[in-house]
């Protein structure tokens, strides 16, 4: 089993973060194929740079040139999920909702922990289309930005531990989810600060994308992601060559 691990962001480290998490409980026999766009911005953390990264994800999967089982967006609240399951017929898979789906097995509510606060209403928007709201206690920010993350870990870290412990005694939520891509190093601290189950999107993701492999599960093509109809698109694409 193959499944590609697509990066939001154009930052080469974080991108070897998550391929360094998605490999880490992979199961034996799955392959994973980590992809960095080749445009974009270093981080996502605001709508045009999501939608900036939704373009590229799209097109550096569609330019893969090996088969593959399932492909996983890496990004937490990103736009775009819906344009690769409408381009693929295999199971595409979002970190967000996949951490919000795993969550939900584990407790009554769960909150989610984020960087910056103006990721949280992205995130909100996507768990709400993904209908994953009615038990979501909060969604924080840490006040930390995405790149801070490698810049200045160990502020980083306190940061998001402490809004993780905060909406267990405030929010009274029972499992958290780490908002971020680049955040998989943290679910020990966190757990152990807060007591609670850790959720990891990167980690929650690959399982879900293997289980849906496993059980010979493609995604619907009846309506809402049939293949793009034939037509013609005017200088595209503008940034990657054949």
């Amino acid at each position: 089993m193959r499944i590609l691990v697509c990066n939001v962001n154009t930052t080469g480290t974080m991108t070897d973060a998550i391929a360094a998490q998605a490999r880490s409980v992979a199961a034996p026999g799955t392959e994973i194929v980590a992809l960095t766009p080749a445009f974009g911005a270093e981080s996502v953390e605001g709508n045009y740079e999501s939608y900036l990264a939704a373009i590229a994800v799209m097109e550096t999967v569609r330019a893969y040139p090996e088969p593959f089982d399932a492909v996983i967006q890496a990004g937490y609240g990103e736009h775009g999920r819906e344009g690769l399951q409408e381009l693929l017929d295999v199971p595409v898979v979002d970190i967000t909702e996949a951490a919000a789906s795993t969550a939900q097995y584990l407790g009554h509510r769960y909150s989610v922990v984020t960087t910056l606060d103006r990721a949280v209403p992205l995130i909100e928007d996507r768990l709400r289309l993904a209908g994953l709201t009615d038990r979501c206690a909060s969604v924080r920010a840490s006040g930390m930005a995405v790149l801070d993350l490698e810049r200045d870990p160990d502020a980083a870290v306190e940061a998001i531990v402490e809004e993780a412990a905060r909406a267990v005694e405030l929010d009274r939520a029972e499992v958290i989810c780490l908002g971020c891509g680049g955040m998989a190093e943290l679910t020990e601290r966190v757990k152990e600060r807060t007591g609670v189950p850790v959720v990891d999107g990167v980690a929650a993701a690959v399982t879900v994308a293997e289980s849906l492999v496993r059980l010979g599960l493609t995604t619907s093509k009846v309506r809402t992601y049939a293949r793009p109809r034939e037509k013609k698109i005017r200088n595209w694409p503008p940034f990657i060559s054949a």
